[in-house]
């Protein structure tokens, strides 16, 4: 540990008057994080997959967002090129660096440009994918590495995200427990985001004010993928959980 943290650390458990844990303390604390239990989940979390989905729209939709349901992954660089239209944007998107978006049919839309990487200041329009929707809030759940800059989290004023209806859970304990399954025990991506609907503020005469501190739009393109598919395996731990910023 370094000295500076070492500093950071020592002043915060000043503060809270607190010294190191005990060595019981701590094997308390390492058995609790190697088993955690889940909190009461809402009955609003425990619904059928098939009516998390439609929760996961309608609160979607109440948190000021958009939500369009493909049949499938091919149908999406039309849904994108149908909603930059609609909304008369630049036919312009900034693509988060994952070979599934990738691969993507972005050919058949030959008037819409294509870059990839991280967000700059001049991209109006990201798409990326997501960890996990999580339907009790609708809430997407992303995490960061070096396929899922979080630049394109915040910065472009228009957000698209592609998620699987396989990736939506009922509650948030069982995206935090995907989340361990999937990074290991003990290990995080280095930054978990987690979206509800646009960005908004009600600092200004108490006026809902959309795009104060991120997108101002946030467009969610939910696929059918099946029952039996796997939930977001392209955005795989890399090593050190990196991210590119």
């Amino acid at each position: 540990m370094s000295e500076a943290r070492k500093h950071i650390l020592g002043a915060v458990r000043r503060s809270l008057k607190r010294e190191q844990p005990t060595a019981e303390e701590r094997r308390h604390l390492e058995a609790r994080l190697a088993d955690p239990q889940a909190g009461l989940i809402p009955a609003r979390g425990r619904r059928p997959h098939d009516e998390q989905l439609d929760l996961m729209e309608e609160m979607l939709v109440e948190l000021s967002a958009t939500v369009a349901r493909l049949p499938g992954e091919e149908a999406v660089p039309q849904a994108v090129s149908d909603y930059l239209k609609g909304e008369n944007l630049p036919p312009k998107l900034r693509l988060a660096p994952r070979d599934d978006l990738r691969a993507l049919p972005w050919d058949s839309q030959p008037l819409l440009e294509v870059a990839e990487g991280i967000a700059e200041e001049p991209d109006s329009t990201s798409l990326t994918g997501a960890f996990a929707g999580i339907a009790e809030t609708g809430t997407l759940m992303m995490a960061s590495g070096p396929e899922a800059p979080i630049t394109l989290n915040f910065l472009p004023e228009n957000h698209i995200v592609v998620l699987r209806a396989s990736q939506v859970v009922g509650a948030y304990e069982e995206a935090w427990t995907q989340l361990r399954r999937r990074f290991g025990a003990g290990v995080l991506p280095r930054a978990v985001n987690m979206i509800t609907g646009p960005s908004r503020t009600g600092d200004i005469e108490q006026t809902i004010q959309l795009g104060a501190h991120g997108p101002r739009r946030l467009h969610v393109l939910l696929i059918e993928d099946g029952p039996g598919a796997a939930a977001d395996e392209t955005q795989t731990p890399a090593a050190g959980n990196g991210q590119a910023d």
